[in-house]
């Protein structure tokens, strides 16, 4: 996978009035996983639908691999594929007609597109239930049969807007082992209002809030942008909150508080002094995403856009 995802000022605002995206500009290389996290109503959906070509801009261009694909969408579509976010498999079909027709869709050879079909279908674990019809399948399995379409078009960048919301614990960890599985030669252009999936799939990550990117980057990068890069947390249950002098100035730790280094060695130090249990570790992504945000919308979470 080479080249580069590079939008210029990207707005859209609808026709009554309402503003989704406020000038977006990032460029970033078309490797790996690429997650976006945002509230409700941020505008991921927005901004997902422009790139992927089923949406024009209010303003803004987009170049994929020296292509600007506003301009000139048809030259990059047979490149793209999407999972939206109110995407599902239809009930009345199964997971061998589903594929099938979305690749005759797409434009595959008749001849060809069982047998792609079959390779998919054996490679995501779908093989015995491939006949079967999707509304009788877990909710898990119908996400697969969705993403085994997107493999089996040989498309290069697969747009997944909120691919697991509603999924139960194993399913959605299946679904991250098979994404991880992907981004080996695919690049995948993700959405996401589980910070934790975020954080364990992306090679990057951007957050946008209220139309507007905040920051894009690495883990390493967005920890860059906060003030306090570790977390203490103590463990012992018999200690709510403990009172610590650092040199005059009195650090009080409840459940959890953000430190520098600095702080966490002197911190450290006295904890394991006074056999006190705590754990240390890098700031979350979820931490800072509230840091970058201003704002807490713990009670807004897992709601789809």
């Amino acid at each position: 996978m080479k080249g580069y995802f590079k939008c210029s000022g990207i707005s859209k605002t609808y026709s009554k009035g309402q503003i989704a995206l406020r000038d977006v500009s990032f460029e970033i290389p078309m490797r790996g996983i690429f997650s976006l996290i945002g509230r409700n109503g941020a505008g991921k959906t927005t901004l997902v639908r422009i790139l992927a070509t089923e949406l024009m801009p209010t303003s803004g261009n987009v170049i994929v691999d020296d292509i600007d694909i506003i301009n000139d969408p048809d030259t990059i579509r047979r490149r793209i594929a999407i999972i939206p976010q109110e995407a599902r498999a239809i009930s009345w079909l199964t997971p061998m007609q589903t594929i099938t027709t979305f690749l005759l869709y797409r434009g595959v050879k008749y001849s060809e597109d069982k047998a792609k079909a079959k390779e998919v279908l054996k490679e995501f674990g779908l093989t015995t239930v491939s006949d079967k019809l999707n509304r009788t399948l877990s909710g898990g399995q119908k996400r697969k049969v969705l993403v085994a379409a997107l493999v089996a078009s040989d498309a290069d960048i697969l747009f997944m807007d909120e691919p697991t919301t509603g999924l139960d614990p194993i399913s959605r960890a299946e679904l991250w082992d098979i994404l991880s599985y992907l981004k080996k030669d695919k690049f995948i252009f993700l959405t996401t209002h589980y910070l934790e999936e975020a954080e364990r799939l992306s090679d990057r990550i951007g957050i946008l809030d209220q139309g507007e990117i905040k920051a894009i980057g690495t883990m390493a990068e967005l920890r860059a942008k906060v003030p306090k890069k570790y977390s203490i947390s103590l463990l012992d249950g018999d200690h709510e909150s403990v009172e610590i002098d650092n040199n005059g100035s009195i650090i009080k730790i409840g459940s959890r508080i953000f430190v520098d280094e600095n702080e966490a060695y002197v911190i450290a130090k006295d904890l394991i002094n006074r056999n006190i249990r705590f754990s240390i570790n890098p700031v979350s992504l979820e931490d800072i995403y509230y840091s970058i945000v201003k704002r807490d919308i713990r009670g807004e979470d897992h709601v789809q856009e």
